[in-house]
């Protein structure tokens, strides 16, 4: 039989053994506790949003904007931190390095806030996590690679900072990520063609950035691409690769302002491209004469040193809203049906911009529909604009109604009151209607259009009446409902 001293000290570990366990009372990982503390040490908050956060148990608590798992946990009976949602607080600080403690953790958000420092590597211990958030805010350093090895990371979202350095070569290693937005920061150097080895990767958003070298041609081998928009940044020298042309998923290219070389991209075996913009680079020869894909709405060439005639299949491109060829060396025609297969209703528009070209001659009178903006200014047809009743074309500053058609002013309403934020309605069903404008705020990261919403409006207005926003979307854009959209690109 044991001694009484030996069975009381066993009794006392059972009993404390048995104490330190989640009860029925179940609490939060203690080392996720501390974590959070120091998250939030490292973090200023003028406006008391995370007040909660000094008392009682985060997950148990609810701890403001901490979101646990429902159920605790079958391998240590704690609750886990399952999403830090702590966007639009005004957070300034920094990021804490123990973010790496919250293992379990599928999002982290800190959009829109003012937090500077560099994102910690430690973040690249977060296994499960799914979504990285940290836009919008004045972060600086550089990527860390430990970033590159996390298995379950969907998205990448990083814009509007100043995050500078190279772009590690680990991200190839991210086989889950679908998003890289990582336009408006400092990053620098070549883009890895490591990156070609992504076999999920549906957004390329590099754009806004001190990227240079060349572009690389591995890119097309991506399988799931969507989108490429590298715009504004310095790949002096290099050419559009014409594997480019071969990206048969791609929605969108955008390579605007790159100081690219060479000749124009032949773009016609991408079936379902709806976006074009090689502007303000230094592209040479002809526009190639390819068939592009039918759902192609913007097609910018403007600003580069190409010469030869204006392409007969531009002509039968039924959702086009605008052809941008201005400042180039082009001559011969100017086409008088690049209009025909475009249905015009619910107040679709094209412009055609022409401007600062070698054009000489009309290849038939030009008789476009009101909806039509065509600029001819800068072309030695318009020395002929009196003969060839062209002048209305020749303007060197014309004015452009996104509506497409001409405004009417011939009604003129009285203001509306004061005393609330009202605006008038113009084209509401009773004329000179005021309105309270109800504001949507869609952030448009990538937009494959160049009519702002006007071919979609009834739909959106259908969709703000019924409230159906998603509260995760990348769509963003300055909207109201109780008027005309107008927005930029």
């Amino acid at each position: 039989m044991l001694p009484f001293y030996i069975c009381s000290a066993l009794f006392t570990l059972l009993y404390f053994a048995h104490v330190q366990q989640p009860t029925a009372a179940q609490i939060t990982a203690p080392w996720e506790v501390n974590a959070l503390r120091a998250i939030r040490g490292s973090l200023s908050d003028p406006n008391g949003f995370l007040n909660s956060w000094n008392r009682g148990d985060p997950c148990v608590a609810n701890w403001t904007r901490v979101i646990c798992y429902n159920v605790t946990a079958k391998d240590d009976g704690y609750f886990h931190v399952q999403e830090l949602q702590l966007l639009r607080l005004d957070l300034s600080g920094t990021l804490a390095p123990e973010l790496g403690q919250l293992s379990r953790m599928k999002i982290m958000d800190f959009m829109w806030n003012k937090i500077t420092g560099s994102i910690p590597k430690e973040v690249g211990n977060i296994t499960s996590l799914e979504l990285l958030l940290v836009n919008g805010n004045q972060l600086t350093g550089s990527l860390p690679e430990e970033i590159g090895f996390l298995p379950n990371l969907n998205r990448i979202q990083i814009d509007q900072n100043n995050i500078s350095g190279p772009i590690p070569k680990s991200f190839a290693n991210l086989n889950k990520t679908k998003h890289f937005h990582m336009n408006n920061n400092s990053l620098s150097g070549q883009i890895p063609p490591e990156l070609s080895r992504l076999p999920s990767l549906v957004h390329m958003l590099l754009d806004n950035n001190n990227l240079s070298g060349y572009l690389p041609p591995e890119l097309a081998q991506l399988p799931k691409l969507l989108i490429i928009q590298l715009d504004n940044n310095n790949f002096s020298g290099s050419s559009i690769p014409p594997s480019y042309g071969n990206i048969t998923t791609l929605l969108k290219l955008s390579l605007r302002n790159c100081s690219l070389e060479g000749p124009a991209p032949d773009v016609s075996g991408i079936p379902q491209l709806g976006y074009l913009d090689v502007s303000w680079n230094q592209l040479t020869g002809p526009i190639p004469s390819g068939q592009l894909a039918s759902n192609i709405t913007t097609i910018d060439f403007s600003h580069n040193r190409l010469n030869g005639s204006i392409p007969a299949s531009f002509s039968s491109l039924p959702n086009l809203q605008r052809l941008s060829l201005d400042n180039n060396n082009l001559d011969g025609s100017v086409p008088s049906d690049v209009w025909r297969n475009i249905d015009f209703s619910g107040n679709r528009s094209l412009i055609l911009d022409f401007q600062n070209n070698a054009l000489t001659n009309l290849s038939n009178p030009l008789t476009p529909p009101a909806n039509v903006t065509i600029m001819l200014s800068g072309n030695p047809v318009c020395q002929s604009q009196n003969q060839l009743n062209i002048a209305q074309y020749c303007q060197s500053t014309p004015e452009v109604n996104p509506g497409g058609g001409s405004i009417d002013n011939s009604s003129l309403c009285a203001p509306c009151a004061t005393d609330l934020p009202l605006e008038s309605v113009l084209k509401a069903p009773n004329p000179c209607s005021c309105g309270v404008p109800l504001y949507v705020d869609y952030r448009l990261k990538s937009p494959g259009f160049w009519d702002i919403l006007f071919p979609m409006k009834r739909s959106f207005r259908s969709t703000c009446r019924r409230g159906s926003f998603s509260t995760r979307t990348s769509w963003k854009l300055p909207l109201s409902c109780g008027k005309k959209a107008q927005g930029s690109r």
